[in-house]
């Protein structure tokens, strides 16, 4: 204590000596309590809460309207008869598709079918090996099929590759590719989302489908619903087979709903393999949201990070760039019921009747990126864990279901006094499918397992 200070102590009386120490207090005290929220925010790198960088989710999605033009000339000049209701069971039957019985599978029922008839044992047999053959066989899109095809899925197909996509523009914006390759490309759908991303700096599109005539119909699409010299985006090429040189890579690799249309897990990992070794920076596999689409991505996933493959062309290391925060076990297959870990984008329908319908989405997907150098928010002083659920906002406190860098799934009440005004009011404005920040884990409870 100084000179100055005990001279003053000695003149006052007790009261002031006392109040003068506790607004002292109160103003360490104030510093203090301030001093974690400020490094809490230091995640939103300036920007609004709203916009805070784990926000991934998109607003509902309308398709490009050269190409919603050039769909709705091809659907009127083909005259599809009872295309609506056609278009609607299609749909459904894609939805409700199961994985392709593997052989050993499929011997097995046919041994369960023999003891079951015996008394008509061989047309019983014969007559069950051809259902199930025919369950294996893939789904050849002719035209007809393939214009059902563009009435039932063009819009959800480029909702669900525009929201994968849109992760890696959000999380990685200095990342810009300059040529894609499309698996399974079907009627462009990837073409169109990254061109809506990233424009003319894309220089190279290599669209890869069996059928031909899918890839009739998306160059018909590409020409505003006809076959033109003058394409709506440039530099755009098919073919019918996959490369599979590891020479030439791609900066972007795409498989949207193709793995699902392969017969075997044998087919399904040759061609992850595949894809893998033609991915320079990013590959992107998205598949319906159900339980049968998350499996093969986790498959996918699995084959990627093992390396098991007999020659390594490329030494990086792969990551998983996304959904999943951590490179564990899936904990949604862990927990019983099984529950697919998807996602939701709403979306408009093509106008077929004289109004669009907002509809939704659900699908999986998974990314996959060969960088290095890719910007992660973990080496930060903080956690991000994957909003796996719909975020359920009460008064005072924001219904949070999480998976966690930490490889577990928790049911998280975020509020202003336990993480902080900055998280709390980013959770209210977070969706499902969007990253949120996380300080304080020993406060978080976990997820009920019917969740």
């Amino acid at each position: 204590m100084s000179c100055e200070d005990s001279d003053w102590l000695l003149s006052q009386t007790f009261p002031e000596v006392i109040g003068r120490v506790m607004n002292t207090q109160l103003v360490t005290s104030t510093r203090q309590s301030t001093a974690e929220p400020l490094v809490q925010a230091n995640f939103l790198k300036g920007s609004p809460h709203r916009k805070h960088p784990g926000v991934t989710s998109l607003k509902t999605v309308r398709l490009p309207e050269p190409l919603q033009e050039a769909a709705l000339s091809v659907l009127r000049r083909a005259e599809v008869k009872g295309l609506t209701e056609r278009a609607r069971k299609l749909s459904n039957f894609l939805w409700s598709r199961k994985r392709a019985i593997e052989p050993s599978q499929l011997r097995e029922k046919a041994r369960l079918l023999e003891r079951k008839c015996l008394d008509e044992e061989r047309d019983s047999h014969k007559g069950g090996f051809y259902m199930m053959k025919m369950i294996m066989t893939d789904r050849r899109y002719d035209k007809e099929l393939g214009l059902l095809y563009v009435a039932a899925r063009l819009a959800g197909g480029y909702a669900a590759v525009i929201r994968a996509l849109n992760e890696i523009k959000t999380r990685d914006p200095l990342f810009v590719p300059s040529s894609l390759l499309d698996f399974g490309s079907g009627l462009g759908s990837g073409v169109w989302a990254s061109h809506s991303l990233w424009g003319d700096r894309l220089k190279e599109y290599v669209c890869v489908d069996s059928s031909g005539d899918m890839n009739a119909l998306a160059e018909q699409l590409l020409g505003g619903g006809e076959e033109m010299d003058n394409p709506v985006i440039k530099q755009v090429y098919f073919r019918q087979f996959l490369p599979v040189s590891p020479k030439v890579q791609f900066d972007l690799v795409l498989a949207a709903f193709s793995l699902s249309e392969l017969a075997t897990l044998n087919e399904r990992l040759n061609a992850i393999y595949t894809l893998w070794r033609k991915t320079n920076a990013y590959l992107v596999l998205v598949e319906n949201g159900t339980k049968d689409g998350h499996q093969i991505l986790m498959e996918a996933r699995n084959a990627i990070l093992k390396g098991d493959e007999e020659v390594i062309h490329d030494m990086r290391r792969p990551a998983v760039f996304a959904p999943c925060t951590h490179e564990l076990t899936c904990p949604k297959l862990i927990k019983q019921p099984v529950v697919p870990c998807n996602f939701i984008q709403f979306c408009y329908s093509l106008p077929l009747s004289r109004s669009q319908e907002r509809q939704q989405e659900k699908f999986s997907y998974l990314i996959i990126s060969r960088s290095n150098e890719e910007q992660t928010l973990q080496n930060e002083g903080f956690d991000m864990g994957r909003l796996t659920a719909q975020v359920r906002r009460r008064p005072r406190h924001v219904q949070c279901q999480l998976c966690c860098s930490d490889e577990e799934l928790k049911h998280v009440a975020v509020t202003a006094r336990h993480h902080g005004k900055d998280v709390y009011r980013c959770a209210r404005n977070s969706d499902w499918g969007d990253l949120l920040p996380m300080f304080h884990e020993d406060d978080d409870t976990q997820i009920n397992e019917n969740l």
